[in-house]
């Protein structure tokens, strides 16, 4: 209780002052109790519950809180105003736009790595938000840290956009305990069970699936398995199909669906950039509608192969109303305008992002102490064996940390190396590979 009423106090201060401060400016207005370290990971916490903006970096970093938002604010926060002019048109009744094909140019004049649906600046910004591990780790390992919650959020909110009406706490009682909600229809719960097979699907081949023609149309029959006839699950159609609130005609020629769908997996598997490569899946799977139904719940899991295989945090789509994420893929339909679903796409995604950093700021997993565990065992160990302390220690860790830790992340890895060398005892020295008497003659010299 003490912790909260601190972090209160740290909030409290930001909202008096009315502007940014920088971290020193925040400990000197607290007072000698708070120290720096939890200081600073109370404001990490307020930045992930989006209480708190963080703006600037290392000794320029500032902090101001967030002012509530109005409804009418909180109503529009999904497009940008360069996305409104499509969003206003495919708002109009559908008797007053024009109906239109399928065009095929749209996809042909995509030049994987060259053309760019993503702007670099977003990219950058999509993966430094969105980075949980090293490269080198095997592909899946950070979906699988997260498992407990992905498959309740991302089935939750890929079923509610297409009107499943279960809550959150609904669809996380029935992909953990199986147990359906009376009153509610077999095709909600079906739904949902769905997206859970889906999801381990996607999951547990993190390091064998490709972006291909095969893995959409598994990952659609097993969206689809129950819901369309049998044929048609995992199966392009071989009939029309008509969008309904859209004037948009897709293909209908078996053949043709065939190959388009070829096309777009192996344009898309060109493609290097891991966030580029998910929304390019999500906007022309989406445009095709190769299937029968279930065509955009398709997409939307598709497009999340790049984020586990790299490691990154996966598309949850939560925060997107409905009606925003249907008027977006309706202006791809009608206008081939990508531009309001890229920004429900950055907006949700950068949401999802907070939401996974405030759960596990809850669990108290520490992101860095674990991703680098192995690195700062390696600097403490030849510290001991060594026997370094004073200047030589301090470069040797210094040295280290910038060979060993990425630019971004070395301020908090070397509060953990300190931190741990100041508590360093008998009882801590498991797993780094040094014995209780050389422990022993460095604390001598150290202390």
């Amino acid at each position: 209780m003490i912790r909260q009423n601190k972090k209160t106090a740290v909030l409290g201060l930001l909202q008096r002052e009315g502007k940014a401060q920088s971290l020193s400016d925040l400990l000197i207005g607290l007072g000698p109790k708070y120290t720096e370290r939890s200081v600073r990971r109370w404001l990490s916490q307020l930045v992930a519950e989006d209480l708190v903006e963080k703006t600037g970096q290392k000794r320029g970093t500032l902090y101001q809180a967030i002012q509530e938002k109005s409804s009418e604010e909180e109503a529009s926060i999904g497009f940008s105003q360069r996305s409104m002019g499509a969003i206003d048109y495919v708002r109009q009744p559908i008797f007053q736009r024009q109906p239109v094909a399928y065009n095929e140019k749209w996809l042909e004049s995509y030049h994987p790595n060259k053309t760019m649906y993503l702007t670099g600046a977003v990219k950058r910004d999509l993966r430094k938000a969105g980075k949980r591990s090293k490269n080198e780790e095997p592909a899946g390992t950070y979906a699988r840290h997260i498992y407990n919650r992905l498959p309740i959020d991302l089935s939750y909110n890929s079923s509610r956009l297409e009107g499943n009406t279960y809550s959150l706490l609904d669809t996380k009682r029935l992909i953990i305990e199986g147990e359906g909600v009376k009153g509610k229809l077999d095709e909600e719960k079906v739904m949902i069970l769905n997206h859970k097979e889906a999801i381990r699907y996607l999951v547990d081949q993190a390091g064998k699936i490709e972006v291909s023609q095969n893995a959409v149309c598994t990952l659609h029959y097993l969206l689809a398995d129950g819901l369309v006839e049998a044929k048609y699950a995992g199966k392009v159609r071989d009939h029309g199909v008509r969008i309904g609130g859209s004037t948009y005609i897709p293909f209908e020629n078996e053949k043709v669906l065939e190959k388009q769908l070829r096309r777009i997996c192996d344009k898309a598997a060109l493609i290097e950039n891991p966030y580029e490569q998910s929304f390019f899946l999500l906007v022309h799977l989406s445009y095709l509608q190769a299937f029968i139904d279930v065509n955009k719940r398709t997409a939307r899991l598709s497009s999340n192969i790049p984020l586990v295989q790299n490691n990154l945090v996966p598309l949850s789509f939560n925060d997107i109303e409905k009606d925003d994420y249907v008027c977006a893929v309706i202006a791809i339909y009608e206008l081939n305008d990508v531009r309001p679903l890229q920004d429900l796409f950055v907006y949700s995604y950068l949401r999802t992002c907070r939401m996974y950093n405030a759960t596990i700021e809850a669990m108290g997993f520490d992101k860095i102490r674990v991703m680098y565990r192995e690195e700062r065992r390696q600097i403490i160990r030849h510290i001991v064996t060594e026997e370094l302390t004073g200047s030589l220690m301090e470069g040797y860790i210094n040295s280290e940390t910038k060979s060993l830790v990425e630019e971004e992340d070395r301020e908090n890895f070397l509060e953990d190396v300190h931190e741990d060398l100041k508590e360093l005892g008998p009882q801590r020295i498991a797993g780094l590979g040094i014995t209780i008497e050389q422990l022993n003659n460095w604390l001598k010299k150290y202390r």
